[in-house]
């Protein structure tokens, strides 16, 4: 069964680091991802380098989509933003309220993600397809379940096309997730973002903060491999790749992988789930 799937990646900070991402992403393109998409730091910290690894993915044959986060940001610096990115002839972008960056005390013009996509249609039309995110298990900063499924749903009435989630381990939050949507009359497609486990210490910083659930099982499990990093990437690829074998069994639209500018973990689960073209002869 086919599936499309999409790769993330963030913008590197030194030129080794740019050349490393470059190999990364030559390895990755075997898996014909729909598209790449690229952060962007807090308060817009990476936006130049978001921009040029877009353009760079672009002219290695691949659609990339930037993320553009609004927080701390005027309509003037967004419009400028979507200017240059019209001029690269980009036509997907990722757009995000983001976070702003420490010490930083203004919020911008800017309040929510649906103001920010609003904004871009008021701008540009039908030019770019916009993505925006979802929390199955619910943003950490929402009032309640209910007040991130209007969120959610106000960004698709403000103009966006589809979702791309917050990473999870338990599919039933991204299903209840789906069904609450449809609830409310949003049917646009929500593709689940899938984290490779590569790093125990890592996936645990990134999940408390950004309020993803670590299962209690998969916590313990990853605690009793201690420094046994083999055992950890072997585990992790069980885990993700059984996860992904729920979602595809139930038809989900498609699979984010956030990469890590990694490309081992993400190319064994995809070889695993047989969605990789193959390259040779049956």
């Amino acid at each position: 069964m086919s599936l499309p799937i999409s790769l993330e990646f963030f913008p590197t900070k030194t030129p080794e680091g740019a050349e490393k991402l470059r190999a990364v992403r030559q390895q990755l393109y075997a898996l014909k991802p729909e598209f790449c998409s690229v952060t962007f730091g807090a308060g817009g910290s990476t936006q130049e380098g978001t921009l040029q690894a877009v353009t760079e993915i672009m002219r290695e044959g691949c659609p990339a989509a930037p993320h553009l986060s609004c927080i701390g940001q005027s309509r003037e610096s967004i419009r400028e933003r979507l200017a240059a990115y019209r001029a690269a002839d980009i036509r997907r972008i990722v757009a995000l309220r983001g976070d702003l960056p420490s010490g930083y005390g203004v919020g911008g013009e800017f309040r929510y993600a649906s103001d920010l996509v609003a904004f871009v249609r008021a701008e540009t039309g039908d030019h770019f397809h916009i993505e925006v995110a979802a929390y199955p298990e619910t943003h950490p900063q929402a009032k309640s379940p209910l007040a991130d499924l209007d969120a959610f749903a106000a960004k698709v009435k403000a103009g966006a096309n589809s979702g791309i989630t917050q990473y999870f381990f338990n599919s039933d939050a991204y299903f209840r997730y789906v069904d609450d949507l449809h609830k409310l009359g949003v049917d646009v497609p929500v593709v689940p973002g899938i984290m490779p486990i590569t790093s125990s210490t890592q996936l645990m910083r990134f999940s408390d903060a950004c309020g993803a659930e670590i299962p209690r099982w998969i916590r313990l499990r990853l605690q009793a491999f201690g420094d046994d990093t083999a055992s950890i990437k072997a585990f992790g690829l069980d885990v993700v790749t059984d996860l992904c074998d729920q979602l595809r069994n139930a038809g989900v639209p498609g699979l984010h992988f956030y990469t890590m500018n990694q490309s081992m973990a993400t190319m064994e689960i995809v070889r695993r789930l047989a969605l990789a073209p193959s390259s040779e002869p049956n």
